[in-house]
């Protein structure tokens, strides 16, 4: 993380008595009404109700509403639980109807997501009738099949709501059928079905890739044996939309261009979580930012003063007594210990995550024996313990983890800092259970480098390059989020093979992209480093100029996810993971709290209304 000296700048105190103002904004008495989805500046009748995120809430009492009010957040104004109000409004029609493949029998349709009040369930696709040719659950792209090679086909698309609410028709797209192909051999079936992954609402999974006679195009995948659930390119999908705790079974077909199917590969079942089993309540887009325990002249806040708009609050740092010797020690800078905890218990208590980050630019940890992971998880577990943390962030930086000549399977690590510090996070994680955090921070250096450099396999570049990929495969599992720091770095070859540049919208996208898509490990094919879940991708930022290099302005960071959730072209990149499955991408992490407020709070105030659009 960077640090640079400035002036801090005046700041106002955030409102903290909410029971002492609501007496002065009480509105005249109105009749209780469906108010629809929840908005700051509102006039709210008692017994009002409302949708946040989702979720239905009663008014307790007349109030205006605030921003940093939101129903979850002032259980004294707003109780959960309410039927929501009856949806009657459709969808937009959905646009940009095209072709992204197509065979002698069957066409790939894609198209940009349409928006809903409430939600968009899923897409039907029609070709000059009434009844659907095929449908998705959510997926903004489908393969229709059975039909006449050589032939001219008009689509157009409907979306709908869990109401039942259907949009108008999109535009009509035409296309043509491939001519008929004398290939008539069919490729073999995918084999080595599994999940990498799984929430309470989607599946994540990979296989090993089919072999064919020409080449094959696609993969589709289905749930049980009839119903398309997802296609892919690569030998990874994610199946979204699906029912939180339910069994479902999986199989997959791979698909040429002459149109031939393969044998549908050995089923595989999977059952989704119950719900939110891994570290609480987490808004499904988040802002995270990393509060400095410190005052480096950005200006020192304490902690309950932090800008309501962040959701995570990362407590920078708890650092090493020394480099090797594992113990980490934490001490709150300017208030006591007394009063640090109760601000850690005031945030929890708006719906806040608060957890202690370890490392940082300064902190170098490096585990090297068992001892020292011993004397890290008792030092670890007792700060979490007394101070009330929901996890811990790793930010391992500087020569905190490297690879010994010849540790070149990320699967199988033999560097002693790299397996003790596995061991140490999953012996923190049974300690405190399902609801402990753990989120990562690692450069661009020790990720994304590792598609063109590995430190355990190449000979003469830096031992540490690509040093958190065994890491983060051996945790994802239990990782809440991984949040690179797009900052501070130099040009990093995307999967293009193309180098780029950081503080632009296309750094952003093809870093991202590396770990949506997943990559061969310093282009090894059988040292693949599989896909994240898209809600397991943060991506990092300095909150301004001050805080980093990099710095990405407002817009063209929201280029950059635009990009990846909704397919919008940047014209440098083109997005390799499939942008149907990215919708559930986690959201911005930024260095820092502080630099956020120096600067008038121009990340949270740009970005939290942007990502707040995109639940």
């Amino acid at each position: 993380m960077h640090v640079s000296p400035r002036t801090p700048p005046a700041r106002s105190g955030l409102l903290l008595a909410v029971a002492v103002l609501i007496v002065g904004l009480v509105p005249a008495l109105a009749e209780a009404a469906n108010r629809g989805a929840w908005a700051p500046n509102v006039a709210y009748a008692q017994s009002d109700t409302v949708t946040y995120s989702s979720k239905g809430y009663t008014c307790r009492q007349a109030h205006t509403s605030l921003t940093g009010w939101e129903p979850p957040n002032v259980p004294a104004l707003w109780e959960a639980g309410a039927s929501q109000p009856q949806d009657t409004q459709a969808p937009s029609a959905p646009s940009g109807v095209g072709a992204s493949a197509k065979t002698s029998s069957s066409v790939t349709l894609t198209w940009t997501a349409s928006t809903d009040n409430v939600g968009v369930t899923g897409y039907e696709v029609f070709s000059g009738g009434s009844a659907a040719v095929a449908s998705t659950t959510g997926a903004t792209s489908v393969t229709v099949s059975g039909l006449t090679a050589n032939k001219t086909y008009t689509f157009t698309v409907k979306a709908f709501d869990a109401a039942g609410n259907r949009s108008t028709a999109s535009s009509a797209f035409s296309t043509t059928t491939s001519p008929q192909s004398t290939d008539t051999q069919a490729p073999s079936a995918p084999s080595g079905l599994k999940s990498t992954g799984v929430t309470s609402s989607s599946v994540s999974l990979s296989w090993t890739a089919s072999t064919d006679n020409v080449g094959v195009v696609r993969y589709e995948v289905f749930a049980g044996t009839t119903t398309f659930a997802a296609t892919s390119t690569t030998t990874s999908a994610t199946v979204a939309g699906l029912q939180a705790d339910t069994a479902y079974t999986f199989a997959v077909q791979a698909i040429d261009a002459a149109g031939n199917r393969s044998a549908m590969s050995g089923a595989l079942s999977a059952r989704t979580d119950k719900g939110s089993t891994s570290g609480g309540d987490v808004p499904s887009k988040i802002l995270v930012g990393y509060w400095h325990n410190f005052d480096n002249g950005s200006g020192f806040i304490r902690l309950r003063n932090v800008s309501t708009k962040w959701d995570v609050i990362n407590v920078s740092f708890a650092e090493p007594t020394s480099p090797t010797g594992g113990t980490v020690a934490f001490t709150p800078y300017g208030t006591s210990v007394a009063d640090f905890k109760s601000d850690v218990a005031y945030l929890k208590g708006l719906g806040k995550k608060v957890i202690i980050s370890i490392g940082g630019a300064n902190g170098q940890v490096r585990l090297e024996t068992t001892a020292a992971r011993d004397a890290f998880v008792s030092s670890m577990t007792s700060i979490i313990q007394t101070y009330g943390f929901d996890g811990m962030d790793i930010d391992f930086e500087g020569h905190s983890l490297s690879l010994n000549a010849g540790d070149a399977d990320i699967k199988n690590p033999k560097t002693p800092v790299v397996v003790n510090l596995i061991a140490a996070i999953r012996s923190l994680r049974n300690n405190f259970g399902t609801k402990f955090m753990l989120t990562m921070a690692p450069e661009t250096f020790f990720v994304q480098l590792g598609y063109q450099f590995y430190g355990g396999s190449c000979s003469g570049c830096d031992n540490r390059a690509g040093a958190y990929l065994p890491v983060l495969y051996a945790t994802r599992d239990i990782l809440n989020w991984l949040q690179v720091q797009d900052y501070n770095s130099g040009p990093i070859m995307g999967l293009d093979d193309q180098y780029h540049n950081m503080g632009t919208a296309d750094f952003h996208v093809a870093m991202t992209d590396m770990l949506l898509t997943g990559f061969p490990v310093a282009r090894n094919a059988s040292n693949f480093f599989p896909a994240l879940r898209p809600d397991q991708v943060v991506i990092g930022l300095p909150a301004n100029g001050n805080a980093g290099g990099g710095y990405t302005t407002p817009a063209e960071v929201q280029k950059a996810v635009n990009a990846l959730v909704k397919g919008t072209s940047i014209g440098s990149y083109t997005v390799r993971s499939n942008v149907a499955n990215n919708k559930s991408f986690r959201g911005l992490m930024s260095w820092s709290v502080n630099w956020d407020a120096f600067a008038n709070f121009e990340f949270t105030n740009n970005h939290r209304p942007y990502l707040d659009s995109l639940k």
